[in-house]
Order: structure tokens, then C-alpha cells, then sequence
């Protein structure tokens, strides 16, 4: 392997670990959706609230760590896709930013709004933030209608060069038309809802918040298996595009289920993921006493979406295909950055070991004391 695709394949395990990281803390967003409907009253709607903020940081600061190590290492998707597909992109941030807001002034005296319109926000982003992320992640596979020209470089339009144009008006937002994206947004939606169940069963000492938690993960592990297993099955037995010996484009069947069988250690990945997040859900749901399966699907959720976002990279793989153009299709290969800038910031990732080491640290002195009634504010 040349020096230059192994920093690639580094920078893209990277950025699907943070999107795996992502995708289990959307169980803030997810506990934000249900609290009206555990949240039945004012002192259960504050222990929800109480438990929820001590985490939304590290969801939003997740999130941005994300966008920003996508951009460093592989800057051609970012000009595409967030300068693109800009609609659907906005509508997230959006959400994401209302939701800080509403964190930072729901519990001032005086506020403008009042908070039961802050609690109307949080609920907003519980509901648009999992359903939108969902579906922009399932375009890595479904692909997108844009055309990209570097001979744009040499040229300038307005003093800037535009590599990257976008074949349709709706930006992203055409998305959500396709039924395999939507299914995909609607199985994280389910999945944050089910992490938020076993996140208040573990993080809040209240009988009666547990009880509907528990009730409330049967019918939301439910809707996750319901969406997320067709779509897996779509993924294995679905067309993709890949790059050959002569770095051309070519459509291949089957081609994530083949990257699955090429690279077992990623399939093992999966398969450990989906057992532990079913472990979580099921003995949490025969055991009543039981109170710690956030430390099985959580763990299971990293897994099973870092396998899934590996596949979508690795072996040649074009991770996000262009529907209109097959040769526009971005790869690992074709839309990276420089191999001096890959080396510079390979530097700084040592560090992240140190941070979520920082992390689980903060999360455990938090998380020492249960949310209860009689808790302090």
C-alpha cells in the first residue's frame, strides 16, 4: 500500500468513527422526542431535561468535529455535497443551533420565549435532526445528482473556480423522495428514540419514568428493526460504483456486500454491533431490574455504523456516487487532500485517544449521582 492511500483509508476511519460516535449520541435528540410522551408531568419533565443537558454538548460538539474532519481530509465532498446539496445540510444545522439556544436560556428567569416554547424547539430537533442526518448519510449509497469538473481550477467564474455543480433546484432536499433514504432516516430516528429509553433507564432513579421507558423501547425497537433490516438487505444486494486498476469509475453488483466478504473484519464488525444493540434492547426488555443496556446498544451502535460507513470507502468504493454522472463519483482516492496536509493532521489525531479518554472521564463523574426528584437542580 503507497503511503498516500494509507493515510486515505486512516483520514476515512476516522471520519466513520466520529459518524458511529454521532450516531450513538442522537440519543439526546432522541430523548428530546419523547418528552411529552414520558415527560407526563412538570417534575418528570424537568428530570428529563436535567438528564439530557448534561450530555447535548458532546452531541453537537460531535457533530461538528465530524463536519470539520470531512472537510480537512476530504475536501472535494464537503464543496459538494455541503455546497450542494445546501438545503437539507441548513435544515440541520438549524435544528441543531436552535436546540443550543434553547439549553442555554430554557432554565433563565425571564427569557423571552418562556419555556415551554424552548421545550417545543428541543422537541423539533429530536424529530428533524436523526430523520434528516439519516437520510443525508443513506446518499453515500443511493448517490446524488451533481457533476464535478477539476478543470474548473484553471479556470475562475467570479474570481472562484466551480468544481462541483448540482444537476437539480431542491439541494438536497430531493433526498428525501427517495424511499431507501427516507428509510434509513426514519430506522436512526427509532434507534435515538430506543438509546434515549435506555439512557433514561439508566441515568434517572424514577419508577415511573423506567416503567414507560421500558414501555416506550419495545415500540421503538420495533420501528428501528422494522426500517433498518430492509435497508441492510438493500445495501448487500444493491449496485455501486468503484474504481478499476486504471482509476475509471465502473458500476459493480453488489458491491457492498461484496466489501463485506473482501474485508470479513468490517462484517464482524456489523455483526457484533447488531448483537449488542439487540442485546441491549432485549435484556432490557425481560429483565426488570435490569438498568444498564445503554452499555450494550450504545457500543453495538458504533460498531454496527462504523462498519456500515467503512464499507461505503474502503476497497475502491466511490462513497458518494453521482446519479448523473457515473465518472463524477467521489472516492476515497479522487477527493482527498494533499498527502503533506493528510500527514499534518494525522499528527494532531494522536490526540484523540487523550480526548475521549477526557470524555468517559466527564461522563462518569456526571453520570456518579442518578437524576431523581429530590436531586439538586
Amino acid at each position: 500500500m503507497d503511503t498516500l492511500r494509507f493515510y486515505q483509508e486512516y483520514w476515512w476511519f476516522l471520519v466513520s468513527l466520529l459518524g458511529a460516535l454521532l450516531a450513538f449520541m442522537l440519543f439526546v435528540q432522541g430523548g428530546q422526542s419523547l418528552l411529552y410522551s414520558i415527560g407526563k408531568t412538570e417534575s418528570r419533565l424537568d428530570m428529563l431535561l436535567r438528564s439530557l443537558s448534561k450530555k447535548w454538548e458532546l452531541t453537537f460538539t460531535t457533530l461538528v468535529t465530524f463536519g470539520g474532519a470531512f472537510f480537512a481530509s476530504f475536501p472535494l465532498f464537503y464543496s459538494t455535497s455541503f455546497g450542494g446539496a445546501y438545503w437539507v445540510w441548513m435544515l440541520i444545522l438549524f435544528s441543531f443551533v436552535v436546540q443550543a439556544v434553547s439549553y442555554e436560556y430554557i432554565s433563565k428567569k425571564g427569557n423571552l420565549l418562556g419555556r415551554n416554547s424552548y421545550r417545543a424547539f428541543l422537541f423539533a430537533n429530536g424529530l428533524l435532526g436523526p430523520l434528516l442526518l439519516g437520510a443525508a448519510i443513506s446518499t453515500l449509497f443511493t448517490g446524488a445528482e451533481f457533476v464535478v469538473n477539476k478543470e474548473n481550477l484553471t479556470e475562475t467564474v467570479a474570481f472562484a473556480p466551480i468544481i462541483s455543480t448540482w444537476k437539480n433546484p431542491w439541494h438536497g432536499l430531493e433526498a428525501l423522495a427517495n424511499f431507501w433514504n427516507c428509510a434509513f432516516g426514519i430506522a436512526v430516528f427509532f434507534l435515538a428514540r430506543s438509546l434515549a429509553c435506555l439512557y433514561f433507564i439508566n441515568n434517572i432513579a424514577d419508577d415511573e419514568i423506567r416503567a414507560d421507558s421500558r414501555r416506550f423501547l419495545c415500540l421503538n425497537a420495533a420501528g428501528f428493526l422494522l426500517f433498518f433490516l430492509p435497508w441492510l438487505v438493500f445495501l448487500l444486494l444493491k449496485s455501486g460504483f468503484a474504481a478499476n486498476a486504471a482509476d475509471v469509475i465502473v458500476s459493480e453488483e453488489y458491491k457492498y456486500l461484496n466489501n463485506f466478504i473482501a474485508l470479513p473484519w468490517t462484517a464482524a464488525l456489523l455483526l457484533i454491533g447488531v448483537v449488542l444493540v439487540l442485546t441491549g434492547f432485549a435484556t432490557t426488555l425481560f429483565k426488570p431490574n435490569f438498568t444498564k443496556g445503554i452499555w450494550f446498544s450504545g457500543p453495538g451502535t458504533v460498531f454496527a455504523v462504523l462498519a456500515i460507513l467503512l464499507a461505503a470507502g474502503l476497497n475502491n468504493t466511490a462513497y458518494y456516487p453521482s446519479t448523473v454522472d457515473m465518472k463524477s463519483s467521489l472516492t476515497l482516492a479522487n477527493s482527498s487532500s494533499s498527502l503533506f496536509t493528510l500527514k499534518t493532521m494525522s499528527v494532531v489525531s494522536l490526540f484523540i485517544p487523550f480526548v475521549l479518554a477526557y470524555i468517559s472521564y466527564v461522563w462518569r463523574k456526571l453520570d456518579k449521582e442518578k437524576i431523581s426528584r429530590e436531586s439538586p437542580r
